[in-house]
């Protein structure tokens, strides 16, 4: 992985206050923890890979005498059955959707905020701390970003802008597509094209998403998520486009220039990751600890400048390059945004259609890049 200093950002400058950043180098300087030695405790985490800048993670070793184990999944319908599978415990950190802190508070899993000592959390911009039910009383927004399309502009015959783009593809995109796993991001997708909300609990309209994405399968190589590395189906050409988080695709453009993100004209979801330790952890002030580092200003920008997505620290804005914040992939246009929408929990009726249709969608098909 490059580090940003070698990344190309484009756009105009971004104007932050003085007064901005005044307040927040006033606030950054009283609220570091001091270092604690955890005695060579192990830190396990439930989260997504190349989500966490490695040098940010050996700088939180070595202050805190701790390690961190990392544990993977490919989607968050994964994550839940990982948490299901194993009731809650085995882990002290994960990193959550904003749509399912929630139903992971209802099931006990999550411990309350105020039971932990994260002083940092006063950086984090009320927008994203409020924009799911529990996540301002039981996690800390992470990053947010959008989901959209990454394709090869050099192997398409016209631009991919759309969802209809990509669900009502060219011959040439035939067994060159890849499509997230995830139940909710593929029907929202359909019915984006459709002209629908993303969070419809109308079975006809549903019906229709479903109709929609089983008419593009055989365009789909594959229901997964690429690869970030140079070994990325997308950057060898063996597939041409794919739906990917907006962060990703600015990745995988380190490996190949004409790798291109569009946030589709029809609008698609504003998402929010958040932090959240365990109810089960007996590694509480070991986690408060990881994430109040993670939320140092200073550390919270080299690890949004790693992972190419929006902070939501107030604080660790004044650290950011100009450039950063006039990238639209980064900060899209508050008329793309406002197309856009968070997802918001189904009726159960709808949640067991959405189920159904993902379980046929992808009967068949492989799951890896």
């Amino acid at each position: 992985m490059l580090s940003f200093a070698t990344r190309t950002l484009r756009g105009v400058k971004h104007l932050t206050t003085a007064f901005l950043i005044t307040v927040a180098a006033v606030v950054s300087s009283t609220s570091a923890q001091q270092p604690h030695d955890f005695g060579g405790q192990e830190l396990v985490f439930l989260t997504w890979s190349e989500y966490l800048d490695p040098e940010v993670v050996t700088e939180f070793e070595n202050k805190f005498n701790a390690k961190i184990k990392f544990v993977y999944y490919e989607s968050d319908d994964t994550r839940t059955e990982i948490l299901v599978a194993s009731e809650g415990k085995g882990y002290d950190v994960i990193l959550t959707s904003g749509l399912d802190v929630q139903k992971y508070v209802r099931q006990g899993w999550l411990e309350s905020k105020r039971n932990l000592n994260i002083p940092n959390n006063r950086h984090i911009k009320p927008r994203w701390a409020n924009a799911f039910p529990k996540a301002e009383t039981h996690a800390i927004p992470y990053f947010w970003g959008t989901l959209g399309i990454a394709y090869r502009k050099d192997l398409v015959s016209k631009p991919i802008t759309s969802w209809n783009d990509l669900l009502n593809p060219p011959e040439e995109l035939r067994g060159k597509i890849v499509m997230n796993r995830y139940s909710r991001d593929l029907t929202a997708a359909a019915l984006k094209a459709l002209g629908h909300s993303i969070n419809s609990n109308d079975r006809n309209e549903l019906k229709a998403a479903e109709n929609l994405l089983q008419a593009q399968k055989p365009y789909v190589k594959a229901y997964s998520y690429v690869v970030l590395s140079e070994e990325s189906a997308l950057v060898k050409g063996d597939i041409v486009a794919s739906m990917i988080f907006s962060g990703d695709a600015l990745m995988l453009q380190e490996h190949h220039p004409d790798i291109e993100y569009a946030v589709p004209a029809e609008g698609g979801n504003i998402w929010v990751d958040y932090l959240a330790v365990l109810s089960a952890s007996k590694k509480k002030e070991l986690a408060s600890a990881f994430i109040n580092l993670l939320n140092e200003p200073k550390i919270a920008a080299r690890n949004a400048e790693f992972v190419y997505y929006a902070t939501p620290n107030t604080a660790a804005e004044q650290y950011l390059p100009d450039e950063y914040f006039a990238n639209p992939v980064i900060y899209p246009p508050e008329e793309q945004l406002s197309k856009s929408e968070f997802y918001k929990p189904l009726s159960p009726r709808a949640q067991k259609l959405t189920n159904s249709i993902i379980a046929q969608l992808i009967v068949g098909k492989t799951i890896h890049d």
